[in-house]
């Protein structure tokens, strides 16, 4: 069974990572109640978190436009590979469009994102708090559906592990 390549396997594990950690700190900080330094401090942490996934997609895309991702197992149903290559797509979708309107939702609020404290990002909006509201319902939105998609990746890549026992899952194993 022919692989992933090793920058393939690298970006997906460590955008796998960071999307962890910033789902796991974005549910932490909105439950600290007030306004306070720890709670300021997890927002900066977590958008820094979201301006790298943003980056690490860019570099994935950028990486399987020029290297092809595996052939899927010969005896896998059509529909499978069809459903695999949606599912795909919706999760690739989801790494740009929830950073995106995480960052949005943070202009819209006012507050302009610093990546790591240093770098500001560009305001391409002002504040508008009908839209902040707007922009924070569809970050949680996109989120529900990430952890959805996420949770059926986790099922399916399973499956073919411990069910079928075709290799799919270990073609993206370090």
């Amino acid at each position: 069974m022919q692989r992933y390549t090793i920058p393939a396997i690298v970006l997906h594990w460590l955008t796998a990572l960071l999307i962890v950690s910033a789902f796991a700190l974005g549910v932490t900080m909105v439950d600290i109640p007030g306004l306070t330094p720890t709670k300021l401090k997890y927002y900066s942490w977590h958008k820094w978190l979201g301006v790298t996934v943003l980056g690490l997609a860019c570099l994935r895309i950028l990486w399987r436009l020029t290297h092809a991702a595996p052939a899927y197992p010969g005896n896998m149903p059509g529909w499978q590979q069809k459903a695999a290559h949606a599912l795909h797509g919706l999760l690739y979708l989801l790494i740009f469009a929830i950073p995106l309107s995480g960052y949005f939702y943070s202009l819209a609020a006012g507050v302009p994102v610093v990546y790591l404290g240093v770098v500001p990002l560009p305001v391409f909006i002002d504040a508008d708090p009908e839209l902040k509201a707007v922009l924070k319902q569809v970050h949680y939105a996109f989120n529900m559906l990430l952890l959805s998609a996420i949770a059926l990746h986790l099922l399916a890549a399973l499956k073919h592990h411990f069910i079928d026992k075709d290799g799919v899952l270990k073609r993206m194993l370090p």
